[in-house]
């Protein structure tokens, strides 16, 4: 059967080019026989630089790629003493210190999966993400250490579990690491689901080494072994994993790890360490730009600022420039997309409010409703496709199959396209909330406040909030009779849900808006 050549259409051509820039910039694609998987990366650095420091924190300590390998090493040799297999769930819920980047090679090392936790969450949220990866052995750090403790407790698949205070007590043996093929899974990354419940993206290892080589075939490159790196994004998260870490270790470059973000403290850990890569969140801009006194701080080592995870207002945008003489090139992606699909780096200069154009090898449609093409300036829901879209959720076919249009994967997200290729964000199709860079999905929230004995009914949504984004809302309905209070409502979902994820307002009503179906009707709400 004869193949017709594709149409040179201006889409085609602009891909054609993307491809032909990253195999410029890196070589050819990286070949689909298993022999590279992520701790290679670390490998070969700490072979070239052992010397080299590849973390430095707050506190004085120093970590070498040398040292970070061999820590890795006896990760997975304790692994292998626990049984531990190939394609078998770790779990690390770690704030940023090393032993979080130990334990995550290690993991990968040891041919296992690696489950990064947030460190925000609820002992009975833990609990129901080790229940359902099926982590086997939980890796944890204070102060999460406890509530860590508890949700591994009341998890049915969870062998053993490992604290840094006890890290002496993984030995000093070492095993030598488990080839993986690309298709391998490499990361269960949980993000809330339209249900409630968290659903793990499956990341493979060649998902997340597609998007460190898209990473770097965008033109001013983000990260050379010259750098030093800002790491204050959590790294259980898969902007500071796969991002910040990844591109740290693929390219050699040294570190500052940021175990509390503080605007002062930070500042001048930027300026003292000389600090050429910034990776943040709009939250983390807004804070430095608000702190009196910030001007005194030299960020003249900044080359690149990149801002995600949440839409970047242009105040702060202008307001940082201004203050310290540094633009921030905004990106875009999806924890599902490992995760950067769009930056302001593929375009001369950066355009407040845009989210950039798509980065190397990723293609993006805007559909309407029917899955038609939309026209320049039409808004559509967001379709994307590339090597580094994910494989799928974790035990969960319907949602797969519901998160994908054919080949392409719906974000969910809608925007617009300017004649110059530009995306903006403008509305999202589903409810999600955006906290500080955290998915927020207002159906779990709902759940638990109608576990209230008081609670008829209730609403949630995102208000805006000038510092983190968005903060949720929620409209409560109490039952007929009885006495609720805000204060009431606030102690009740303190154990419950996770802090980012708990209501600053509580509205107390006598009824919520519905359609005639009975479906609640948000946008009223909204308004």
């Amino acid at each position: 059967m004869l193949r017709t050549r594709p149409q040179l259409t201006a889409p085609n051509l602009r891909n054609l080019a993307s491809k032909c820039l990253l195999e410029f910039a890196l070589g050819p694609p990286v070949p689909q026989n298993g022999l590279v998987a992520i701790p290679d990366l670390l490998a070969a650095t700490a072979a070239r630089l052992p010397d080299k420091a590849v973390f430095v924190t707050a506190d004085g300590r120093s970590v070498s790629y040398s040292e970070l390998d061999a820590e890795a090493d006896r990760v997975a040799g304790y692994l292998a003493t626990k049984g531990i297999s190939p394609g078998d769930r770790v779990a690390i819920g770690m704030p940023n210190i090393p032993e979080f980047a130990y334990a995550y090679f290690g993991a990968l090392k040891a041919g296992a999966v690696a489950v990064p936790l947030n460190v925000l969450l609820t002992a009975p949220e833990v609990t129901r993400i080790l229940d359902d990866s099926g982590a086997r052995v939980l890796f944890t750090a204070s102060p999460f250490d406890v509530v860590a403790a508890v949700g591994a407790h009341d998890a049915s698949s969870v062998e053993s579990v490992v604290t840094v205070e006890k890290w002496d007590e993984l030995g000093s043996s070492a095993a030598e690491p488990v080839a993986r093929a690309d298709s391998d899974l490499a990361a269960l990354v949980y993000t809330s689901g339209t249900t409630g419940e968290p659903k793990g993206a499956m990341l493979t290892h060649g998902n997340l080494l597609a998007n460190l080589r898209q990473q770097m075939a965008i033109p001013e490159g983000a990260a050379t072994e010259e750098d030093v790196l800002f790491l204050a994004l959590p790294l259980f998260h898969i902007f500071g994993l796969n991002v910040a870490l990844g591109l740290l270790v693929m390219n050699g470059a040294s570190g500052v790890l940021v175990e509390r973000f503080e605007p002062v403290a930070t500042l001048k850990l930027i300026q003292d360490h000389r600090v050429s890569v910034l990776f943040g969140a709009p939250t983390m801009y807004s804070a430095w730009v608000g702190t009196p006194g910030a001007e005194q701080y030299d960020l003249s080592s900044v080359r690149l600022a990149v801002s995600g995870a949440a839409p970047l207002s242009v105040e702060i945008f202008a307001a940082f420039k201004e203050l310290f003489g540094v633009e921030i090139y905004e990106g875009y992606g999806l924890t599902e997309t490992a995760p950067t699909l769009t930056s302001n780096r593929m375009g001369n200069t950066p355009r407040p409010g845009s989210i950039g154009r798509p980065i190397p090898e990723v293609e993006i449609r805007l559909v309407d409703e029917e899955g038609r093409d939309v026209e320049v300036g039409d808004p559509g829901e967001l379709l994307v496709r590339g090597p580094n879209v994910f494989a799928g959720y974790w035990n969960r076919e319907e949602d797969t199959k519901a998160a994908f249009s054919g080949e392409w994967f719906r974000t969910g997200d809608v925007a617009v396209r300017d004649e110059d290729g530009y995306y903006y964000l403008v509305d999202r199709k589903r409810d999600l909330i955006i906290v500080s860079g955290f998915n927020v999905f207002p159906s779990e929230i709902e759940s638990i406040l109608l576990q209230h004995p008081k609670v008829a009914e209730a609403a949630v949504i995102g208000a805006p909030h000038a510092y983190t984004g968005e903060a949720v809302k929620a409209y409560v309905v109490p039952k007929s009779g009885s006495e609720l209070s805000a204060n009431e409502l606030e102690r009740f979902v303190e154990d419950r849900l996770a802090r980012f994820k708990r209501p600053e307002t509580f509205e107390l009503v006598s009824e919520l808006p519905h359609l005639p179906t009975g479906k609640i009707v948000k946008r009223a709400l909204r308004t």
